[in-house]
C-alpha cells in the first residue's frame, strides 16, 4: 500500500481545524468526568489522548501562522507578535479561572455540592486563601482541568527561539527539543505549583517536545512537503502499534513488563512528563491519519463544517468549554444523571462552543468586508468635487 500525501492547499488547512475541533470536543467531554461519553473517547483506544493532539496541532498552527514575520520581518516584531498571543491565553486563563471560583463557590453555597472542593484543587483556595491569590497570577496554582493554557502560553513564549532553530534546521529543532524533554526527565525537572507541593500536571520541560515537532511540522507544511516523508514500513509499524495500544488499554494490561528497570518517563505511561509511550502513539497516530488519503475526503463533507468551525476559534471554544465543564460538574454532582441527561447536558454544552464559533467567524467576516471597503472606497467613492485618483495620476 502506498498511502498518498495529503494535498496541501494555498489557504487555511481544513484538516487542521477540523482536527483541533475533534480535541475540544473530546476535550469538553472528558472534562465532565463520570459521563458515559467519556468511554468513547480518544483515551480509552490508546496511549495518549486528546491534549497530545491538542499540543501537537497549536506547534503546528504556530508554525503556519508566525515563522513568515521571523524570515521577512524585523525580529522585535515577529517576537511580539508572538508574545502578544501568549499575553492572551494568559488573560484568558485568568478570567476563566475567576469564572469556575466563582461557579464552584456558587455551586457549594447554594446546590450545596461540597465534594467539588476535592475534585478541582479548590482547597487551597480556603486553607491558604493568601498564597493561592498570590499562586493563580503566577500560574503556579491551577484548579484541576484549567492546567493547558498555562502550558499554551509558556510554549508560546519560547516559540521565537523555536521557530529561529526550525526556520534553519527542522532536525536541529526536534533535536534540541529532544535534549530538553530527556533531561527534564531524568532530572525531573518542572514549573513550581505553588502553594501545592509537586510541579505543573503538564510539564512545559516535557511538553516543549511534541509542541516543537508540531511548529516543525507547520514549517515543511509551508514549503508544500511533509517533515516525515511517506515511507510504506513507516505507516504500517505506525498502524501496528496503534492497533497494539489500542489492545492493551482495552483489554486492561497495565504497567509495562520491565517498566520498573527503566526511567519512569521511559517504561510508564506518565502525562506529566510525556512518557516515551505516549508520545510514540501521539506521533503514530498523527504519522498515519495524515497519511491517509481519504481523510481529507472526508473531512470535506458538510458533517463536519460545524467541527471545523470550532477548531477555527479554538481558544474561545477551548475557554468557553472550560467553564460549561465546570457548571456540568457542578450539576451532576448535584444531580442524579443519566445517559440521557448526561447526553443533554453535553449536546447543550457543545451547541453553546458552536454558537460561540459562529458568532466569532460571522465577526471576524463582517470586520474583513469593512476593512475591504474601506480599502477600496478611495478609488470608487470619491469626494465630491475631486477626480478619481484614476484620473489624477
Amino acid at each position: 500500500m502506498n498511502a498518498p500525501l495529503v494535498p496541501i492547499g494555498h489557504g487555511r488547512d481544513q484538516r487542521l481545524d477540523v482536527f483541533r475541533g475533534l480535541a475540544l470536543i473530546t476535550i469538553f467531554i472528558n472534562h465532565v468526568p463520570g459521563n458515559v461519553y467519556e468511554l468513547l473517547t480518544s483515551r480509552n483506544f490508546g496511549f495518549s489522548d486528546a491534549a497530545e493532539a491538542f499540543v501537537l496541532m497549536s506547534g503546528i498552527a504556530v508554525g503556519l501562522a508566525y515563522s513568515r514575520g521571523f524570515s521577512a520581518g524585523p525580529m522585535f516584531s515577529a517576537c511580539m507578535r508572538v508574545w502578544r498571543r501568549a499575553g492572551v491565553l494568559y488573560v484568558t486563563h485568568i478570567v476563566s479561572s475567576v469564572i469556575a471560583i466563582a461557579l464552584v463557590a456558587a455551586g457549594v453555597l447554594f446546590l450545596g455540592t461540597v465534594e467539588m472542593i476535592g475534585k478541582i484543587n479548590f482547597a487551597r483556595l480556603l486553607d491558604q486563601p493568601l498564597q493561592a491569590m498570590v499562586g493563580i497570577p503566577l500560574l503556579g496554582h491551577q484548579l484541576g482541568y484549567f492546567n493547558i493554557l498555562p502550558l499554551y502560553a509558556v510554549l508560546l513564549v519560547i516559540s521565537p527561539l523555536y521557530i529561529l532553530i526550525g526556520l534553519r534546521s527542522r532536525r536541529a529543532l526536534v533535536g534540541v527539543a529532544l535534549l530538553v524533554w530527556l533531561v527534564a526527565g531524568m532530572f525531573r525537572l518542572n514549573m513550581p505549583n505553588y502553594p501545592n507541593p509537586g510541579g505543573w500536571f503538564f510539564n512545559p520541560f516535557s511538553w516543549q517536545l511534541i509542541y516543537a515537532i508540531g511548529i516543525a511540522g507547520g514549517l515543511s507544511m509551508l514549503e508544500k512537503r511533509k517533515l516525515v516523508p511517506f515511507r510504506a514500513w513507516l505507516f504500517w509499524a505506525s498502524t501496528a502499534f496503534l492497533v497494539f495500544s489500542c489492545a492493551w488499554v482495552q483489554l486492561r494490561v497495565g504497567a509495562i513488563p520491565g517498566g520498573d528497570a527503566l526511567p519512569f518517563f521511559i517504561g510508564t505511561f506518565d502525562k506529566t512528563f510525556v512518557s516515551l509511550p505516549r508520545l510514540l502513539h501521539a506521533l503514530a497516530l498523527a504519522y498515519v491519519l495524515t497519511n491517509v488519503a481519504w481523510v481529507m475526503a472526508l473531512f470535506r463533507h458538510p458533517v463536519f463544517r460545524p467541527i471545523e468551525l470550532m477548531g477555527k476559534n479554538g481558544l474561545a471554544v477551548f475557554a468557553a468549554g472550560s467553564v460549561l465543564a465546570i457548571v456540568l460538574q457542578v450539576l451532576r454532582v448535584r444531580f442524579e444523571t443519566d445517559f440521557v441527561s448526561d447526553a443533554v447536558l453535553l449536546g447543550g454544552g457543545l451547541a453553546i462552543q458552536y454558537g460561540i464559533a459562529r458568532f466569532l467567524s460571522a465577526q471576524k467576516a463582517l470586520a474583513g468586508k469593512k476593512k475591504a471597503l474601506a480599502t477600496e472606497a478611495p478609488y470608487h467613492l470619491p469626494s465630491a468635487g475631486k477626480p478619481r485618483l484614476s484620473e489624477s495620476a
